[in-house]
């Protein structure tokens, strides 16, 4: 009885994730949509530098205030009122905190906003001896930066749908900035005198059409409710202390991505784009599935801790490092194997030219490399913030950053833009083996049973899918000279592959579905 209790508790995590990646997968694929529109209209020289910039220095700050740090401290103390208070103190949780975070946003945007050309200077100072580009970077950041505040509510009120098992609506709600921003590029820029604004513009936009497409099914659950300043509340002071330490600890990867677009700026123009364009094919497996188990992982944790289940909060944790390695090992590799063709099948079409495809290729190779270490953080740091532990991460989360900056100087010399690229992904192995090392020493991650046998099915049909797709790939000279429509098709050949290959080699191998919403039989 209790191991068919736990097949249907992850049977129900299974779907759960299912219904995030497909509307994540969605939201990606529409986010390359937009990269090729960008890529094409314009190119990866001054102006779209300056415009990378603009969009990821709001960016970074989302990922603190918005799903990073804010969520891992939001979702276990609303996961608690949910199970131990009455609705109503869950209304009141919910408009103090709205409140509070929107209050400490907007005057953060309006200070970055009244000095843009400091921000600007402060994330890209090998702008300034650009004049042209520093300006525009700070005119775009103007329209950007109020971003911030949207699309953090936008998360917030998101935490609050995934708390209550709604996790189509946030994970939807992303597709609605990349529409906006391919409106911006083929609409509004060829309108405007200087036509690359008409993306911060779009950006602007997006934050305002996201939020507001939220609230009707926030209502539905009865939680639209008036936004109050709430600083001496319980209940957001419990929330502050935990977000204070975490937004360090849980942001590291976004700080170190940040620290290469700083140092990335003072290469040769087109460094910061290179970089952009290669973050971005990374970003689709690590939002597809690794951000997506990590959140459906989290409020199932935070619910376990708060009913002291210690069994249900390994086994669930178990299952999303097995569910990170089955999908992450095989898109690293993909990544590794097929960078040059995945970026000219995608961008390489007018102003991105095959330099702009060889350079930014390395780049994505060196990501590739730490992909599993990307997706690992995400689903082991909500193992210690679903136990309301934040000082553990912040320790891994130092020793990660200062890695990474060692191997930036170390590596920037020999391999430009590239070295960023590889320490950024060196930092981030480290620190999800920091993480995994905490959890088990604590005798919070405890391996469950089958574990020899999941690694040995891994790797051959990992071995399986290269082997295919490196006979079958012809040489990037071929791909630069091939038209659209023989590039998009020969690359789904290859992904089809590849992925029968892996699955298919899994399924000879003894791999059920089963075996993944189950637990293991003893090796």
């Amino acid at each position: 009885m209790k191991q068919e209790k736990t097949g249907r508790k992850q049977s129900g995590l299974l779907r759960s994730t299912g219904v995030v990646s497909l509307f994540t997968m969605l939201s990606r694929m529409l986010g390359l949509t937009r990269d090729v529109v960008v890529a094409n209209v314009f190119g990866a020289g001054g102006g779209a530098d300056a415009f990378f910039v603009a969009f990821k220095i709001p960016n970074f700050f989302r990922r603190l205030f918005g799903e990073g740090a804010f969520s891992q401290a939001f979702v276990p103390v609303l996961s608690e009122y949910r199970t131990q208070r009455e609705h109503l103190e869950v209304r009141l949780l919910v408009s103090y905190t709205l409140g509070s975070l929107g209050g400490v946003l907007l005057l953060l945007s309006t200070v970055c906003v009244v000095f843009a050309p400091g921000v600007t200077f402060l994330f890209a100072p090998g702008f300034h001896d650009t004049p042209d580009k520093f300006d525009l970077a700070a005119d775009m950041l103007r329209l950007t930066f109020p971003y911030l505040m949207l699309i953090s509510l936008t998360a917030m009120l998101g935490s609050v749908l995934n708390s209550y098992g709604r996790f189509a609506v946030p994970a939807f709600t992303p597709v609605l900035l990349n529409l906006c921003l391919i409106s911006a590029a083929l609409w509004l820029a060829p309108q405007l005198q200087t036509p690359v604004l008409a993306l911060a513009w779009g950006v602007l936009a997006a934050g305002v059409v996201q939020l507001v497409f939220q609230l009707p099914f926030i209502k539905q659950i009865n939680l639209l409710t008036r936004p109050r300043w709430g600083w001496e509340d319980a209940g957001v002071r419990r929330i502050m202390k935990l977000m204070l330490p975490a937004l360090f600890g849980v942001s590291v990867a976004q700080i170190n991505l940040l620290l290469d677009t700083v140092l990335a700026s003072f290469l040769v123009d087109g460094s910061v784009s290179w970089l952009y364009y290669s973050d971005r094919l990374m970003e689709l497996p690590l939002g597809v599935f690794g951000i997506a188990i990590a959140t459906v992982i989290l409020p199932s944790l935070s619910r376990n801790h708060a009913a002291q289940s210690r069994q249900a909060f390994a086994r669930t944790l178990d299952w999303a490092v097995r569910m990170v390695l089955l999908i992450g090992v095989p898109a690293a590799l993909a990544l590794v194997v097929l960078a040059g063709p995945l970026l000219v099948t995608l961008f390489q079409y007018g102003e991105f030219s095959p330099r702009d495809v060889a350079r930014a290729s390395q780049s994505l190779q060196a990501y590739g490399l730490g992909l599993v270490g990307f997706m690992l953080i995400k689903v082991l740091a909500p193992g210690f913030f679903a136990r309301q532990d934040t000082t553990t991460p912040v320790k891994v989360g130092v020793k990660a950053m200062a890695a990474n900056m060692l191997l930036n100087l170390a590596l920037i010399l020999p391999l430009a833009h590239v070295g960023l690229a590889l320490a950024t992904s060196i930092a981030a192995l480290l620190n999800a083996t920091l993480l995994w090392r905490g959890l088990w020493r604590e005798g919070v991650y405890q391996a469950q049973p089958g574990w020899g046998r999941f690694l040995l099915r891994l790797a051959l049909a990992a071995g399986a899918m290269v082997a295919l797709v490196w006979a079958l790939s012809p040489a990037l000279e071929q791909w630069l000279a091939g038209g659209w429509v023989w590039r998009t098709g020969y690359l789904a050949l290859l992904v089809v592959a590849g992925v029968a290959a892996y699955f298919g080699t899994l399924l000879v191998l003894g791999m059920r579905l089963r075996d993944l919403v189950s637990r293991p039989d003893e090796d």
